[in-house]
């Protein structure tokens, strides 16, 4: 098992923990809301270390990037597994075809 589905499993077992004694269970108590303005505040920060070059200080944040995600999808009951099926499904295919693919393009 990797450390991306250990850190998934993790995460889904803090939506039962007492938020108390966890800082992902008390995000997650929070709701679907919170945990997503959480991953957007991760996400700007990953995106401010990216400009500035600071490679060490871009793979911090892009970890952030990564839990902050699966709690957000956490919160709406999609997992890791969910979202690896649908990269499984678009593998081989170009990017363009994709977005054309989408409902409503």
């Amino acid at each position: 098992m990797t450390a991306l589905h250990r850190l998934a499993a993790t995460v889904q077992a803090r939506k039962t923990a007492d938020p108390d004694g966890s800082w992902t269970a008390k995000l997650l108590a929070k709701g679907p809301e919170k945990c997503a303005e959480k991953f957007g505040e991760e996400a700007i920060e990953a995106i401010i270390e990216a400009i500035k070059g600071d490679r060490d200080r871009l793979t911090a944040e892009a970890a952030d990037v990564i839990f902050h995600l699966l709690v957000m999808l956490a919160a709406r009951d999609v997992t890791l597994d969910d979202v690896e099926a649908e990269l499984t499904r678009r593998e081989g295919m170009s990017g363009l075809a994709e977005k054309a693919a989408r409902p409503g393009a």
